[in-house]
């Protein structure tokens, strides 16, 4: 094996019609490249040009996910014992090295997931944000001095590393949210093993060559390749064979319930970043213009492939028909592309071909709901196309935005997720009944509301049921130091991002230090003070 430090990229030989490389792609585990143990090999594609092969990867069986374990654990002393102001440097390090290959990695994930170019770079930003916000928490990362109720004696809080953590996370942000995971884990000393998206492989080989690069010791961080149901599962088995001290997960809230019942069963600490149908509420009372920008990028931003995405379109009576008009018209104009050959493209193709299958399944689910199919005509071909598609449609996964509108509460697809460019929409009476709407749903990650009604924007932040609400804004969109997560099925109350991810990478740490020389008992050696008493009539001064 060789260290990813001391080699190049290995690059195949290929046909790609856009002239572009395809990489040999290895795990890293311990710092050493290493394929999977059994030969096994999987291929990543440009969802916008099939024919466009990125590279070949691992295809991890059991023994590369233990081998990577081994390595986590053999590390995690040494790396937990490292000071905390040093493994912040480290940190910092990463930031600074994504910034200098900041457009490199930005076209890198346009090309193997199909996000725009602007989308990808607010991804990659994201994981740089992370960084350098972490990195000065290495010299923070606070424990407290607590008054101990008996003489001589001192009191400590600290904050101790779980050890070693499962990542599991999905492709549609490749950067941000492995960030998100790993950068707050290894700040509190724990290590990782990192189980990359089948459908982003190259990227997140380059990211964590980029961490080796910037100083992060051997088997820190440790990347394994292959499908959720292989390496993924076999990340998640671990836990029953006591191999894994936390699994940090985004994804299906399905998958996401098992995660949870593995871990729960073993006591181990899990982070769940599930599903969401997400509702935005428009008011009379809201700038329309605004609320239709915020909607409609709500809903197809990223082909609607975002766990934040707009679901539920909640219009209250009085402004629907005005509303519709403007949105219907800025759906129709929508323009869809490959971002790296076309200019002004809203959202690209699926992430894949499953991704693919899986929502136009939903589409039919809307249908026998019993929805209104206003817009929207499945897969784009050449054939069957929006007046503003941009390229050949037989290259990618490209699909019509979908307008459903007369949803109603009782209908499935008020319920279900679908997980692309596709939004529900329904008919409020009044704040009440929005409000009722929006909760109505068995998800709760994120929420908006356009109003201009104070008491109203009051009552909806006050009365929703979700992990994140925007006041004329989408449902999309979060910074770096603010906590991302949902309640309901959405997630099981964890935040990534921002201080409060701390709280899931490590456990406090009570420390009693009794400096007296002798055994003081807490609750039964306290000196008691009495209360005088004394004979005062207080009334009389009344």
């Amino acid at each position: 094996m060789v260290h990813v430090l001391e080699t190049g990229l290995e690059f195949l030989t290929s046909n790609n019609p856009n002239g572009k490389p395809s990489v040999k792609g290895y795990n890293i585990i311990n710092g050493q490249l290493s394929l999977a143990s059994d030969g096994g090999s999987f291929t990543s594609v440009n969802p916008a040009i099939l024919s466009d092969t990125l590279g070949e990867f691992p295809l991890s069986t059991r023994e590369d996910v233990h081998s990577a374990l081994d390595a986590a654990h053999a590390a995690f002393p040494g790396w937990a014992a490292t000071p905390a102001p040093t493994r912040g440097q480290i940190i910092g390090n990463m930031g600074r090295l994504l910034m200098e290959h900041k457009d490199a990695i930005v076209a890198l994930e346009t090309r193997e997931i199909g996000k725009t170019l602007k989308e990808s770079a607010g991804s990659v930003q994201e994981a740089i944000d992370t960084c350098l916000f972490f990195q000065s928490e290495g010299r923070r990362l606070y424990g407290q001095t607590v008054n101990s109720e008996l003489p001589d004696k001192e009191l400590f809080t600290y904050r101790r590393p779980l050890g070693v953590c499962g990542i599991i996370n999905a492709c549609n942000f490749p950067a941000a949210v492995p960030f998100w995971k790993m950068i707050p884990a290894i700040m509190c000393g724990n290590t990782c093993v990192w189980k990359s998206p089948q459908d982003a492989p190259l990227l997140s080989f380059a990211l964590a060559r980029i961490m080796h690069e910037a100083g992060l010791p051997n088997g820190v961080i440790n990347l394994v390749h292959g499908k959720g149901s292989g390496a993924g599962q076999y990340l998640v088995d671990a836990v029953d064979e006591g191999r894994v001290n936390k699994i940090s997960f985004t994804g299906s809230t399905e998958v996401g319930k098992m995660i949870g019942e593995v871990c729960g069963r073993n006591l181990v600490s899990c982070s769940l970043e599930l599903g969401g149908k997400n509702p935005l509420v428009v008011m009379p009372s809201a700038n329309l213009d605004n609320a239709v920008e915020g909607a409609y990028w709500g809903a197809f931003g990223t082909a609607g492939q975002r766990c934040t995405s707009l679901g539920n379109l909640i219009l209250h009576k009085d402004i629907y028909d005005e509303f519709m008009t403007k949105f219907m018209a800025k759906v129709e104009s929508t323009t869809i592309g490959d971002s790296l050959a076309h200019e002004g493209v809203l959202y690209g193709p699926m992430l894949s071909e499953k991704y693919a299958k899986d929502f136009l399944s939903g589409v039919e689910m809307c249908k026998a709901s019993g929805a209104n199919h206003m817009f929207g005509k499945g897969r784009i071909t050449s054939d069957n196309q929006p007046a503003h598609f941009l390229g050949t449609a037989e290259d990618g996964v490209f699909m019509w935005p979908h307008v459903f509108t007369d949803v109603t509460e009782d209908m499935e697809c008020f319920h279900e997720e679908v997980f692309g460019p596709a939004v529900t929409i329904c008919k409020a009476e009044d704040f009440d009944h929005a409000l009722h709407l929006a909760n109505a749903s068995p998800y709760g990650l994120s929420s908006a509301i356009y109003t201009n009604d104070r008491l109203e924007a009051y009552r909806y932040k006050t009365g929703i049921k979700a992990g994140m609400t925007g006041i004329n804004n989408s449902t999309t969109g979060a910074e770096a130091h603010l906590p991302f997560g949902g309640v309901k099925g959405s997630g099981n109350g964890t935040r990534e991002s921002g201080i409060w991810v701390i709280e899931a990478y490590s456990y406090w740490h009570a420390v009693n230090d009794e400096l007296s020389g002798k055994l003081q008992l807490a609750q039964m050696d306290v000196e008691e003070v009495e209360m005088a008493e004394a004979d005062v009539d207080w009334t009389q001064l009344a």
